[in-house]
């Protein structure tokens, strides 16, 4: 994005007067355009915290959550539902899924639905829900938790799961060898939790989820498409944000060096350094990609830039660019290049800031119903696919039809992750074949992305039911760096507003 943009988009233009507005002028008026928006046309309005739910199975009480009662936090976060179901109805089943529900704040629908998962492999959805989109948030550097006012709770019921098995609490041994694996474990979860929370059964599904989700949600949605059966939730669409859906060598090492080149005043990386980046591209026949190949409409089929799917020996051009920043920089984050000071306190020790993790905390695991006996880790150790994930990306097999099936599908990038550049991504769905045509046939538009009471906040553009959707300043873990922008294009999503 152009650096003009950018200091748009931190500064926003006050239009009557004429002056820069402060950044509590801006909070403020985020927060007057989500209030707009909840005052309006919304229904089923009940008051309190959340809406009336009650469901009838007696078993569905063993999960119950006291939202007055949780541990280090000193508000109501409203009642909700977690545990340990398994992903079979089979008594001889092991494995279960560790999940959390939350029925809709006072706003949101009761006929809808939201599946979220986290990447990894292997990282937990808790982690989504404590710092990106749950009801309470307690995000890198904040000392205690606080209610989040842009919780996707504000638009309907959340269900965040754990999954694969072997990630977080969920239990058992992994065995899964391929995303249909995957796929038919969170179907059969699925199943287990519409039979306690039946009253959830008919609901509108939205599937969303972050980064190697990218690669899970595709695939669960198309399983779902293809065994329509076994579910009785009915599949409306799907979120993926700054997601792995193609090659590796397609999303990290492609765009790198002119990422690094767009961003080079947060690199800092001298003249030598540079020349040998430059050398490296062009060796690697990364130099000039974007401009030759990416192109609306594509002029035909994006080669790789090597002889196979992964990059060729000596073409690692991520891996080295990283490594030379941490000399730099050694508190340089991946996740969001701007973060260029000493990485903050995380009360889930992701950034490796903590040693005492709230989910580690006994009367944690004991209010949420989860397995005392568990360590607790953001990013599991366990190998979730023992022999490697076998499946071909999503934008290579299941994502078009996918695309093609659902009401509405959005894929969101953050313009400031570099463990997957948007580049990347706008390479994947040029590469990728929908509907008869190949990729986007018009080019994105600049500063199309509009935030209701920010302004313009990215590029967006919408094609053939897909929505794509770059996000300023917003880092890996989107709904945590850019709530506001993240709420709305989930409204869009669900059809509760016409545009992103």
């Amino acid at each position: 994005m152009r650096l003009l943009a950018v200091f748009a988009t931190l500064l926003a233009v006050a239009a009557a007067s004429g002056r820069l507005m402060t950044m509590q002028e801006i909070n403020e008026r985020r927060l007057e355009a989500v209030k707009r928006w909840q005052t309006s046309g919304s229904q089923n309005v009940k008051s309190g915290g959340v809406q009336n739910i009650t469901f009838t199975n007696p078993k569905a009480s063993e999960f119950y959550v006291e939202g007055k009662s949780l541990p280090l936090v000193d508000f109501d976060v409203g009642p909700s539902w977690a545990g340990l179901l398994p992903i079979s109805n089979s008594p001889n089943e092991t494995r279960k899924l560790f999940f959390w529900f939350f029925p809709p704040g006072p706003q949101g629908s009761l006929d809808d639905l939201i599946f979220w998962t986290n990447g990894g492999p292997g990282c937990s959805s808790l982690a989504g829900l404590l710092q990106e989109n749950g009801p309470f948030t307690w995000s890198w550097g904040q000392a205690k938790p606080t209610v989040n006012q842009h919780s996707w709770t504000n638009l309907s019921s959340v269900l965040w799961v754990e999954q694969p098995v072997g990630t977080g609490f969920s239990q058992g041994i992994p065995d899964a060898q391929n995303e249909d694996d995957i796929a038919a474990q969170v179907v059969g979860f699925m199943q287990q939790f519409l039979e306690v929370f039946s009253e959830l059964k008919g609901k509108k599904l939205y599937l969303s989820g972050e980064s190697y989700a990218g690669t899970y949600v595709p695939y669960i949605a198309n399983y779902i498409y293809e065994n329509p059966s076994r579910l009785d939730l009915s599949l409306q669409g799907i979120w993926i944000s700054d997601p792995l859906i193609s090659w590796y060598v397609v999303q990290q090492q492609i765009p790198t060096a002119d990422f690094v080149k767009k961003h080079a005043s947060l690199f800092s990386f001298n003249q030598t350094y540079m020349a040998h980046l430059d050398e490296m591209a062009a060796t690697c026949n990364y130099t000039g990609y974007m401009d030759k190949y990416v192109t609306y409409p594509p002029k035909g089929l994006l080669p790789l830039p090597g002889d196979s799917t992964n990059f060729a020996q000596g073409c690692d051009i991520w891996t080295d660019i990283h490594n030379n920043a941490l000399i730099i920089n050694p508190s340089f984050n991946i996740y969001r290049i701007w973060d260029t000071y000493s990485l903050p306190w995380d009360v889930l020790g992701f950034l490796g800031t903590q040693s005492s993790i709230y989910y580690n905390l006994t009367d944690v695991k004991e209010a949420i119903h989860a397995p005392v006996d568990t360590e607790w880790i953001e990013c599991t150790l366990t190998h979730v696919f023992p022999n490697e994930d076998s499946s071909s990306p999503p934008a290579l097999t299941v994502l078009p039809s996918v695309i093609e099936k659902n009401q509405r599908t959005v894929i969101v990038h953050g313009l400031a992750d570099f463990i997957i550049t948007a580049d990347g991504t706008r390479i994947a769905i040029q590469k990728s074949v929908r509907n008869g045509l190949q990729g986007f046939q018009t080019p994105i538009a600049d500063d199309s992305f509009i935030v209701d009471g920010v302004g313009a906040y990215g590029s967006m553009h919408s094609e053939r039911g897909l929505t794509y959707c770059e996000v300023a300043l917003g880092g890996h873990m989107l709904p945590e760096f850019a709530p506001v922008a993240s709420f709305q294009i989930m409204q869009y999503l669900m059809g509760f507003r016409d545009t992103p």
